[in-house]
């Protein structure tokens, strides 16, 4: 009886047990999905394709997806342990073609949405939501065919190193501030804000949707003295004429801390009325108000770059007389005269300093292709340029921070949190890094530092951390902060082709345009609709339509009918800026702007009088008439001016003298030269 109930049993023992396996694994899994992190810093753990060996590509036989980094949007930030490893797949079903001819039709994009994103160089960077998990992870496809450039790129982010398989290796507790030589300045360590959580290297920034600024890390005063002494120990071998206390002045108002960063925006008590719409005369006269009367602060110490650039002030301003130009058109210039000469001495005196600072893909990573490309475009070229450029910040007589706002949305947004408050955050960490880094951000408050930023949040981003640089902006909004003469309205450029920017340029002659107005596109903001309801299949003369369908021939057909319009219609959408305003122009189609309040690109040098047509939003039912009011010779003269000024609104792999790269760095050189102040 016995020695037949022992197997029995034996059977028996061997169900519980790996039934009670089962169950303790089951409820293991579901408390660590409870108390994953919020936000995992997911750029942290690129590998990134140009800093990888050209061989470890070429052994790869199919694209390579790499998991680099891992979003809850389930837990508290608070309760994170333990990191995510990196998922490495290979298979046929992680393939994906770059398809040059995947035209954007200029819509609006909705960054809640939007979960891949082409990086244009071999690379596409996925953000994907695990249906069973809620997590979000940040992946890459690499091509492997896809051979980089030896460029030098951003660093890591603060704090981490990367290993060659993607793979991130232990936080860095201390670190040391070196001076411009790159020599340790000082034995004393940095204190890390990491440190208290180095048993877990992904959470020194993290958000959750109940909790939005959720401040991980934070610098302790001691800290803070400590990085100030040594920042200040660097700068006395700097050959700018400091002050006895600077070194409080290199580490007043900053904190050393990692991007995380330590500062929480001002909330707005009241909401702010709306600002009634200027006319085109009333920007006008602000802009000329604005550079006769705004100055930037008196710098802390004096400089000998201040002196060059007051004195090619002088030099524009009594600019000699130009006449017959054969490279530019007079009519679509301000003062022509003025332009020539400051861009003439904007050659032969900028000179930028690029920080180095900063991990991709939010810093060092451009964006060069859809309605975003304009600030990636001008990252590539200024960081190309080696006439322009120094690799000595203290040749610099300006500072260009290279971040990508449209990377910031990407990397760092909680999808349906309809909060962006940690996105600044990071950016502030970064500026207050940068100020404890070097001297030149305090000395001028940041007057003489700029960046460019395309994405629709861009304003907010940088209302606080970047108010007193000069901010290239595509979201140019009058009621959003934008200050005419200070910042520069950035162009928002539709590239379709990376490789060939220039694609299907131009369009027909005004002879052959037969359709007098054309718009389609999404009812993003409240203009649109109001544009459709009086418009729409309302008059055969009025091309105007809602999104058009997906679909190559439906791509063709909305180029076509710019290219054979007269007028091209660039209502706002839910910002006051449109990709459709440069892609008229592209087309060779006079465009109507409309949109109250909208500084127009280049605003500082040229005249939209000339090429566009401005009409106020409250005017959209009177459109027709207003455009049919328009006399045939006025239009042929506006048409003319649009294939005239059409050059300064193209990218160029290999910039060329006045395209939009060096048009865009003339406005901020313009505004550096019409705002500086002297010691």
């Amino acid at each position: 009886m016995v020695q037949l109930q022992k197997p029995w049993v034996a059977t028996v023992q061997r169900v519980v047990l790996v039934i009670a396996i089962a169950l303790s694994v089951l409820v293991f899994q579901t408390f660590m999905l409870s108390s994953r992190t919020a936000l995992s810093s997911p750029f942290r753990a690129f590998s990134d394709p140009e800093t990888e060996g050209r061989s470890s590509l070429s052994t790869v036989s199919s694209y390579r997806s790499l998991s680099v980094g891992e979003l809850s949007l389930l837990s508290d930030p608070r309760n994170s342990t333990g990191t995510s490893p990196v998922d490495v797949r290979t298979g046929e079903d992680d393939m994906l073609d770059d398809d040059e001819d995947d035209i954007d039709l200029g819509e609006d994009e909705e960054p809640e949405s939007e979960f891949s994103f082409d990086l244009g160089n071999g690379v596409i960077l996925k953000k994907v939501r695990d249906p069973n998990g809620g997590f979000i992870k940040l992946e890459k496809v690499v091509d492997p065919n896809y051979f980089p450039s030896t460029e030098k790129v951003g660093e890591p982010a603060p704090g981490y190193s990367f290993s060659s398989d993607g793979k991130h290796n232990a936080p860095l507790v201390s670190d040391q501030i070196k001076n411009f030589h790159n020599e340790s300045v000082s034995s004393v360590a940095v204190s890390s804000p990491l440190d208290s959580h180095a048993t877990d290297p992904l959470v020194d920034l993290s958000t959750n949707t109940s909790d939005p600024i959720s401040t991980v890390t934070t610098s302790t005063p001691s800290s803070v003295e400590q990085a100030t002494k040594i920042v200040s120990s660097s700068i006395k071998q700097s050959t700018e004429t400091l002050p006895k206390d600077s070194a409080q002045l290199a580490g007043k108002s900053t904190s050393y801390n990692s991007f995380g960063g330590n500062y929480t925006p001002k909330r707005r008590k009241n909401k702010r009325r709306a600002m009634p719409p200027l006319s085109m005369s009333e920007m006008n006269s602000l802009l000329l108000k604005n550079h006769a009367s705004y100055r930037a602060m008196r710098p802390r110490w004096s400089s000998a770059h201040d002196q060059n650039i007051i004195a090619a002030r002088a030099q524009i301003e009594n600019a000699p007389i130009s006449k017959n130009d054969q490279e530019l058109y007079e009519p679509a210039f301000r003062n022509l005269s003025m332009f020539k000469r400051s861009y003439e001495l904007m050659e032969s005196t900028l000179k930028v300093y690029v920080y180095k600072e900063g991990g991709r893909p939010i810093f060092h990573q451009p964006v060069l292709k859809g309605i975003y490309a304009s600030e990636g475009w001008f990252m590539k070229l200024m960081k190309r340029n080696r006439h322009l450029t120094v690799k000595d910040p203290r040749n610099a007589n300006m500072f260009y921070i290279p971040f990508s706002s449209r990377f910031l949305e990407f990397a760092l947004y909680v999808p349906d949190s309809h909060n962006k408050k940690n996105l600044v955050q990071y950016l502030q960490g970064y500026m207050d890094m940068i100020a404890a880094k070097y001297p030149f951000w305090n000395r001028t408050g940041g007057a003489d530092h700029f960046a460019a930023a395309c994405h629709d949040w861009a304003p907010y981003e940088t209302r606080h951390t970047m108010d007193s640089s000069i901010r290239a902006l595509c979201n140019a909004d009058l009621h959003e902060g934008f200050r005419v003469g200070k910042d520069v309205s950035l162009p928002e450029t539709l590239v379709l082709s990376p490789k060939n920017p220039l694609r299907e340029l131009g369009g027909n002659p005004a002879s052959e345009r037969s359709i007098l107005a054309f718009f389609a596109g999404n009812m993003h903001g409240k203009l649109r609709p109001i544009l459709l309801q009086h418009w729409e299949n309302k008059d055969p003369d009025m091309k105007i339509f809602g999104p058009m369908p997906p679909g190559v021939n439906n791509k063709k057909t909305y180029i076509q009918f710019m290219k054979t319009s007269k007028y091209c219609i660039c209502p706002r959408g839910y910002e006051v800026n449109s990709p459709r305003i440069v892609e008229s122009i592209f087309y060779e189609c006079v465009p109507v702007i409309i949109s109250d309040n909208y500084v127009p690109p280049l605003f500082e040098v040229l005249n939209w009088e000339a090429f566009s047509v401005i009409v106020p939003e409250a005017d959209v039912p009177r459109l027709k008439e207003i455009l049919m009011s328009i006399p045939l010779n006025k239009y042929l003269l506006l048409q003319k001016g649009v294939r005239k000024v059409q050059k300064h609104f193209l990218w160029h792999n290999t910039p060329v003298k006045y395209d939009l790269f060096h048009m865009i760095l003339h406005s901020i050189w313009f505004n550096r030269v019409f705002t500086i102040r002297a010691r």
